[in-house]
């Protein structure tokens, strides 16, 4: 699944994976799922065929799309296959694309935007309070004097249950409401203030270390 434009979020119960125009989802088959597009979305999806597939994760993923996925699955799913006046892609000449798209997949690896599915109560308040207000600044002692636990509980279950700490999560989340905000035509400056950065300067350091370009480039494009 990709987003020639705009952003994904495809959710499974392993949580939330984050897609924006640089990044490409997989899905396997028998898992569970659905997506949402927000902004001006341009999606794409692709099959593999089961013996395509098993060269990919077995469990759903993000990688980075690189210049050469990117066309591969432009032209996959441009006007040759749907379109009646142009010609088809041959059965051999689709086979070989697929193959180099799953080539691609695999050299580039993955590149997630993940935000996992906590199963601990006192984890799920927290991470519904920030979700909701992406802006809050409090701090995670803060947070669970408010749900009633220690902030060493707090950091043992964001580490065991998530894999990553308490400010790695926070910034994902915000990052994910960037990019939404940024697909509904925001600016750097109002995205940067909604979703809890203290000045644009930071978050476009931010988004730059994680998503590989400027909110700026990253909207242009």
């Amino acid at each position: 699944m990709y987003a020639a434009s705009g952003v994904l979020t495809v959710h499974t119960e392993r949580g939330t994976s984050i897609v924006p125009a640089n990044r490409v989802a997989w899905t396997p088959a028998e898992f569970t799922h659905y997506h949402r597009a927000h902004g001006d979305t341009d999606m794409r999806i692709v099959f593999l065929t089961p013996s395509l597939a098993q060269l990919v994760q077995d469990r759903p993923a993000v990688f980075l799309a690189s210049d050469l996925a990117r066309e591969v699955l432009l032209a996959l799913t441009g006007p040759r296959s749907y379109d009646d006046s142009a010609s088809a892609y041959s059965r051999s000449a689709r086979a070989r694309l697929l193959r180099v798209l799953v080539d691609e997949l695999r050299e580039t690896g993955e590149q997630p935007l993940q935000l996992p599915e906590p199963r601990d109560d006192r984890l799920q308040a927290i991470t519904r309070m920030l979700n909701e207000t992406p802006a809050d600044n409090a701090t995670l002692a803060e947070l669970g004097t408010a749900i009633g636990a220690s902030t060493r509980t707090l950091s043992r279950l964001f580490r065991d249950e998530l894999g990553m700490t308490f400010y790695e999560w926070r910034t994902q989340l915000r990052i994910y409401h960037a990019l939404v905000l940024l697909a509904e035509g925001h600016d750097a400056t109002h995205t940067a203030h909604a979703c809890g950065w203290a000045n644009p300067s930071s978050f476009i350091a931010a988004f730059t270390s994680i998503i590989g370009t400027t909110p700026g480039r990253y909207r242009t494009s």
